[in-house]
């Protein structure tokens, strides 16, 4: 992509004293969204290309979305305020990454141990309720959330060896914002940076690892060039992301159109679903860049049972936060009542 940041928000700003700037051309021809997603252009090529290709050419001469990578035309932590006025006019991003100024942005990304595996969080959105409380809290401040989906487990990638919890103090670490708020308590440093930087700052010192992704992205984005260590032990079992549209945009579109850009959403969650769960077992077994480690068992159930009490600090913030956390508690009782193989303790 040759259109630099600079240069696109000059073009908005004298574009906004005429018109609204991605208003679509519906009276005068082919309609033309702006997309940006939180994964840089490695991630993106797997996560996101595809389907957005598949949009464009079945939507042909109708409407074209034009695709771009992380920070390239606002930083990440500026996307919903970007989707919220239609300077962008659909987002793909976790609700935590982007800074959604709603009641459930918390649970995006990695909400520590709140699924174990990829499925979980579908079935969380649609069968369990959550699709609907996303709706209401995105609906209230002028967004469309359209769907969720499960990207990779939380993993620590980590220039040392860690084989303790006592390991993981000081460690400067690239995360999600509630990751890191919840990972803090055990000493580790959470630091933000523009996600295109990580690679660098790892190798000047900068950071000392990184709890963004499972070892599929590590290998996918080279963060497995810079990093020695993978701790096998997780924060959560998948993150928690979604597609987004400005909300004026979403109802402007015919409503084909419309189910056109779901199914190919969904076509990205299931992409995404077998590219994870082969990726993440196959690179532990075949991969040679990095070494792998474990906390024990014993000693990692004091993060898995911090995390619960994280939960309850969560629910006391607001009723709604109450109501996701109540989900999730039942939810994962369930999974644990079921027995094998939805969990296996």
């Amino acid at each position: 992509m040759k259109t630099t940041r600079r240069k696109f928000l000059s073009t908005a700003a004298v574009g906004a004293a005429a018109a609204p700037l991605a208003t679509p051309a519906l009276a005068q021809g082919k309609i033309t969204w702006r997309m940006q997603t939180y994964a840089g252009a490695a991630l993106a090529e797997h996560v996101l290309d595809p389907a957005i290709k598949m949009f464009n050419t079945i939507a042909g001469d109708r409407m074209n979305i034009e695709l771009y990578y992380a920070d390239q035309l606002v930083p990440t932590g500026e996307l919903f305020r970007a989707l919220q006025r239609g300077t962008i006019d659909a987002v793909q991003s976790d609700d935590d990454s982007m800074a959604s100024p709603t009641d459930v942005t918390v649970f995006g990304g990695y909400f520590p141990f709140a699924s174990r595996y990829s499925l979980d969080v579908p079935v969380l959105f649609n069968q369990y309720g959550l699709n609907e409380i996303w709706d209401e809290e995105y609906s209230a401040v002028g967004v469309k959330h359209i769907s969720a989906g499960a990207w990779d487990p939380c993993h620590f990638a980590t220039k040392d060896p860690i084989n303790s919890l006592e390991d993981l103090k000081g460690k400067r670490v690239f995360t999600f914002p509630t990751a890191g708020r919840f990972m803090s308590q055990f000493g580790v440093v959470p630091v933000t940076l523009p996600w295109e930087d990580i690679e660098v700052a790892v190798q000047t010192g900068e950071l000392d690892g990184i709890a963004w992704s499972g070892i599929t992205e590590d290998y996918t984005v080279g963060w497995a060039d810079v990093t020695n260590y993978f701790l096998t032990n997780n924060i959560s079992g998948a993150w928690a992301g979604s597609f987004f549209a400005n909300m004026d945009r979403w109802n402007e579109l015919p409503e084909d159109l419309q189910t056109l850009f779901r199914v190919c959403c969904d076509q990205s969650h299931y992409y995404r679903q077998w590219w994870y769960w082969g990726g993440e077992a196959s690179l532990r077994v075949n991969g040679d860049k990095m070494k792998l480690t474990t906390i024990p068992d014993a000693e990692w159930q004091q993060v898995e049972d911090a995390a619960l009490t994280f939960w309850e600090e969560i629910a006391a913030e607001s009723p709604v936060k109450a109501k996701v956390v109540e989900i999730l508690r039942k939810y994962n009782d369930d999974m644990k009542k079921a027995g094998r193989p939805y969990r296996y303790s």
